[in-house]
């Protein structure tokens, strides 16, 4: 593979964003698509669900965090998780191979008044990149399994400092203890997920192709790395979270599986559709959005 480069880019009004020039044909990685989560960055934050408030707090006890250090989060998105972060750290980099998430992540960082942040346009498969410091943390908030998920994880390994860790985060509903609601019905997504079949086909899209998940356990992935074991904790999800109609619409035009230009012209019959759904399912178009607990996978570089 042809060693990367990085062209440093000034981005009015919203910060930086380093942007990483790959020559293809030189590279063993299949070609990144674009279009995974083309025209998804607009509804990311507002439609996805947030992590457990006690999120940061469970890592600055996992990872040791104390204000100092540097923070890798990779497939970062919108900084969802980078912008949480970057306070417990001295430097923290965003790096997704989006450029539009990028620009929104600078955008809300900017607008937050946090200043620590460089966002670099690149895949996890690019790592490392010239001139990366050592890290204390590397995150990975639902993003992992987008990766050659082996060859990622013995890149971080690299790049962290002894004792460093690499934190896995993502919901966990299956199996978790359902907390009460606030009282609205459950957002119907086993109807609406009928009506992206129905639009898209049964199988599930993924930019120009179909997505697939890795078959093979976390615990084996990490045994045939230098990290060895993982360890799993669960911080409390938010039992409180209330959806309007359109934010519902928003959290599945995040999804690459129902990012808008998949469904072409029939885009606002589709919202015509689920907009319909949900008003049936609760005329006040309210709807309680549990997403399980927040799950962190955990490996830690020996120190």
């Amino acid at each position: 593979m042809l060693t990367p480069q990085i062209a440093r880019q000034p981005t009015p009004a919203v910060g930086v964003i380093w942007h990483l020039v790959v020559c293809e044909k030189l590279s063993s990685m299949p070609p990144y698509d674009p279009t995974i989560f083309q025209g998804t960055a607009a509804y990311y934050v507002r439609g996805r669900p947030q992590y457990a408030r006690t999120l940061a707090a469970t890592l600055v006890v996992a990872a040791g965090l104390d204000g100092t250090g540097q923070l890798l989060d990779v497939g970062c998105g919108p900084g969802s998780l980078t912008i949480d972060l970057a306070d417990y750290f001295t430097h923290a980099i965003g790096l997704d191979p989006d450029a539009a998430m990028l620009a929104a992540g600078a955008r809300r960082a900017a607008a937050a008044g946090i200043e620590n942040i460089t966002w670099v346009q690149a895949r996890g498969e690019d790592l490392p990149l010239p001139g990366m410091v050592r890290f204390r943390l590397a995150t990975f908030g639902q993003s992992f399994h987008w990766m050659d998920r082996e060859r990622v994880a013995i890149a971080v390994y690299d790049l962290l400092e002894p004792g460093g860790i690499i934190a896995l985060i993502g919901h966990a509903h299956a199996g978790r203890p359902q907390p009460a609601g606030p009282g609205h019905p459950p957002i119907p997504h086993d109807a609406i997920r009928a009506l992206i079949a129905q639009y898209l086909g049964p199988d599930r899209r993924a930019g120009q192709g179909f997505s697939s998940w890795p078959s093979a356990p976390l615990e084996e992935l990490f045994a045939r790395t230098r990290f060895g074991t993982i360890r799993t904790l669960y911080a409390p999800g938010r039992p409180d979270i209330v959806r309007t109609v359109d934010q519902v619409l928003a959290n599945y035009f995040s999804m690459s599986y129902a990012a808008p230009h998949l469904f072409g012209a029939r885009l606002a019959d589709f919202e015509v559709a689920v907009r319909a759904e949900l008003v049936r399912c609760s005329p006040a178009g309210l709807f309680w959005d549990w997403p399980g607990d927040t799950e962190i996978v955990l490996a830690r570089k020996p120190g």
